[in-house]
């Protein structure tokens, strides 16, 4: 960054001139002994009093000035800290000589921080305010915020300077507080039920615990190539295979993938496997963990999402061949044949990769015709066994497997499965992935020896879960881009000479 613009060069100069009078624009001495909010809930009695003030109580404050309404020999700042907003009266009369006029009026503005102590009183408007005797700079802003009335619209520079973007945009810190406290929330809920929080690493030999392109990196103390992980889930089952019965992790896994509206190539998610347990017990627990949700974060359960209310009180469960018929209106004759699935897409006009076997070719019916319909919460289940190479055949059908997805507003939220542990269908199921892999199929599945190694020592029977949790802070903040709950999303590079002209590149 350089600081030529004209507007920033009047701010460094300002800042120079406090300087010069003995003030420090970057003072490290606050002694704010409140937040608004507290003020606020404190000095609420005084809206229903007669008398509208009350000077034997002080309070200082400190937060940014977002408005500046200057007078004559009085004015009128409103300053914001993380817990809300307060006006602020500074009159002339009541400052230190001189103070007023040569250095609140002209070296303070909009976008400084400033710390204020003073009386609480309310306005003939009835507005809770705190009367000045004392103001303090506490940092001088040398750039100056966007123009107040439109704000930060441009969605690209929010998510670039998402510290601007917080600044400016109050909703959009509700959002990251309730983010945080789903995190929070979680890791209780799962403590709570007796499972164990683990660390299992984040640079694996071999890329697995899912069907996705990995990220690659060396490294060079051991002189091999690492992979960002994609998934903890091979690392927790070895867990299990130890003795250790209930363990959960909450971290960022990595997909060298697309990007859309769902989709950010690092993104968080909880694990969590349950020994002696079924793909049942984590429907059971799944709602168990909503409603746990709903209640500690004082949500309705009736929640709009764009154009959709979700009813999480409605939760509903369909297996995943049922559902392209049932919700997807493709007709039975076609979704047990490879070849009918075939001539269906193309019929279409959707692409046909015939090199597919028919669990992958169901699987894309599911994903054209049916995901998008899943509104209120949908729990899909029994998938075909080619499309998840770590779940359990289900006994009575084995082409099928004892796993779930979980559906709200149209998208996927949480994947679990009864655990796949015979050591030697697991050796056939990797082999099988190995040749898709041959095939092009770059989301394939990697053979991972170590782990089969690990389930020939026997796993207990157990049941595994993930849930994105950003996709879940979406819907409870009626959210539609990923990006718009990560406080750093990833973004394309610019060029210097391009952000004059708001170009990306």
């Amino acid at each position: 960054m350089t600081f030529d613009n004209q507007y920033v060069q009047q701010r460094i100069e300002k800042a120079n001139q406090l300087r010069e009078i003995g003030l420090d624009p970057y003072a490290n001495n606050s002694k704010r002994n409140t937040t608004i909010e507290k003020y606020h809930n404190v000095n609420s009695d005084l809206m229903q009093k007669e008398d509208k003030r009350d000077e034997h109580r002080h309070y200082t404050v400190a937060g940014r000035i977002k408005l500046f309404r200057l007078m004559g020999k009085a004015s009128f700042v409103k300053i914001e800290d993380e817990s809300g907003v307060l006006q602020i009266y500074v009159a002339r009369d009541n400052l230190p000589e001189n103070f007023y006029n040569d250095v609140f009026k002209k070296l303070i503005e909009v976008g400084d921080i400033i710390e204020v102590t003073g009386y609480p009183f309310v306005t003939q408007q009835g507005e809770l305010s705190l009367h000045a005797h004392e103001l303090t700079l506490l940092t001088k802003a040398i750039s100056p915020l966007p123009e107040k009335f439109h704000g930060l619209q441009d969605k690209e520079m929010r998510y670039r300077q998402r510290y601007l973007d917080l600044i400016m945009n109050s909703e959009v810190r509700k959002t990251f507080h309730i983010r945080s406290k789903v995190v929070s929330l979680t890791r209780r809920f799962f403590e709570d039920k007796g499972f164990l929080e683990v660390e299992t690493p984040m640079m694996h030999p071999v890329a697995g615990g899912a069907n996705a392109k990995p990220f690659m990196t060396h490294h060079n103390a051991l002189g091999v190539d690492r992979f960002l992980r994609i998934a903890p889930e091979l690392y927790l089952k070895r867990l299990i295979v130890g003795g250790f019965e209930a363990v959960f992790e909450i971290n960022r896994n990595f997909r060298n993938e697309g990007m859309d509206a769902t989709h950010n190539p690092e993104f968080t998610s909880i694990e969590f496997y349950w020994a002696f347990k079924t793909y049942k017990d984590l429907i059971a627990l799944t709602k168990e963990y909503f409603d746990y949700l709903f209640d500690h974060l004082n949500l309705p359960k009736r929640l709009p999402y764009g154009e959709f209310e979700i009813d999480f009180d409605q939760f509903t469960e369909i297996e995943l061949i049922k559902s392209l018929t049932q919700i997807g209106g493709v007709p039975e004759t076609v979704v047990n044949n490879k070849e009918a699935i075939l001539d269906y897409l193309k019929s279409r006009n959707l692409e046909t990769k015939p090199a597919m076997n028919l669990g992958q070719l169901q699987g894309e019916l599911f994903d054209e015709f049916v995901e998008a319909k899943l509104i209120n919460p949908t729990f899909i289940t029994h998938y075909p066994v080619e499309i998840s190479p770590l779940a359990r055949r289900n006994d009575e059908r084995p082409e099928l497997t004892d796993r779930f997805e979980l559906f709200i507003a149209g998208r996927e939220i949480a994947n679990a499965f009864s655990e796949l542990n015979d050591p030697v269908d697991q050796l056939e199921r990797f082999e099988g992935q190995m040749a898709a892999k041959t095939c092009g199929d770059d989301e394939a599945h990697d053979m991972d020896e170590d782990f089969v190694t690990a389930l020939s020592y026997g796993m207990a029977p157990t049941a595994g879960q993930g849930i994105g949790i950003d996709r879940l802070v979406m819907m409870l903040t009626n959210q539609h881009s990923i990006r718009d709950v990560l406080l750093f999303p990833a973004m394309k590079p610019i060029h210097h000479n391009q952000l004059n002209n708001g170009e990306e590149e």
